[in-house]
């Protein structure tokens, strides 16, 4: 049976991490998520809500969805024991690996779990095995990392060399990034201190992106029945490629306002004409910029529904 809790006025199944709007409910704050619930138009989000949100953004980066950490936040505000939980948790998947996988293979999923946030940390996220150990070669290592990945330990996102459908045949076999289940175990993983989101918006571009891309990929992943992909083409790189239906389109991740890009540029240059629209998701505001639609991090659980406006009025 699994294992309930009450947080807040909400129970939550102790199965996987909450999504943000979820992490709201737990902690209170039903009235954020009202009003997150009430948009049903594409305009600018008053600065009462948008304040408020991002704030709890900061926190669930830390805190993270899983739902022992949550349940502690929500009734004790103890970033401590948060902390603890997380580490605990961590130990507990460290140690599954020697319960549960080949003999063979556990040293190497050591060695990978212990390579992630080294991973993330590079501009170029994509997973290269001379990261886990030098001179390491996929075939050694490939069963090792499959292991992690049908555990669910971490998330796959693989390369797609151009936006066609089905997506899977245009899938790079050699190319792929690979993410944590949670942000908040992602950051603890990391030893990012607790303390980072009392620090402005430092947290937003601490750790290259890191967080804010393995948070946007855990709600992608809850909504929308085509796992992500993600499109490169030297040195251009879009972070998130989704299908809804049948239309695709590519997903730009940014940790602030600043939402200069060249690489969603290029993909509109080449693939502009069979693309509806690009999303980018940062702090800045709703609104438009061409034919690239801004979504703020705090509305990503609304993604889907926010496609759904969009595609309406257009």
């Amino acid at each position: 049976m699994k294992k309930r809790f009450p947080v807040g006025k909400v129970d939550f199944l102790d199965m996987g991490p909450m999504t943000f709007k979820e992490f709201l409910l737990a902690c209170g704050n039903g009235n954020l998520v009202e009003y997150i619930n009430s948009i049903n138009q594409l305009e600018q989000i008053p600065d009462i809500f948008e304040n408020q949100l991002i704030e709890k953004l900061k926190m669930y980066f830390i805190i993270g969805g899983m739902p022992e950490a949550v349940k502690v936040w929500a009734q004790d505000q103890d970033i401590k024991e948060v902390d603890k939980i997380q580490r605990d948790i961590l130990d507990s998947y460290e140690s599954d690996f020697g319960k549960h996988a080949p003999e063979i293979d556990v040293p190497k999923i050591r060695l990978i779990w212990s390579s992630l946030p080294s991973q993330l940390a590079r501009e170029n996220k994509k997973f290269f095995y001379s990261v886990v150990r030098e001179g390491a070669r996929a075939r050694e290592y490939e069963n090792a990392l499959n292991w992690l990945i049908n555990a669910d330990l971490v998330k796959k996102v693989a390369k797609v060399s151009k936006p066609g459908l089905p997506m899977s045949a245009y899938e790079d076999l050699t190319a792929f990034k690979i993410y944590m289940g949670d942000v908040g175990l992602l950051r603890r993983h990391s030893f990012l201190a607790s303390t980072a989101f009392l620090e402005g918006n430092r947290l937003f571009t601490e750790f290259k992106g890191a967080l804010t891309e393995n948070f946007v990929l855990q709600s992608l992943i809850r909504q929308f029945e085509v796992n992500p992909y993600y499109w490169a083409e030297n040195p251009h790189e879009v972070d998130f490629i989704i299908q809804k239906e049948n239309d695709i389109f590519p997903v730009e991740v940014k940790v602030g306002k600043n939402i200069g890009s060249a690489s969603i540029k290029q993909y509109l240059k080449k693939y502009g004409q069979e693309t509806k629209f690009a999303i980018r998701l940062s702090l800045r505001n709703l609104s438009f910029d061409g034919k690239v639609f801004n979504i703020p991090l705090y509305l990503i659980d609304e993604l889907d529904r926010l496609i759904n406006i969009y595609c309406e009025i257009m």
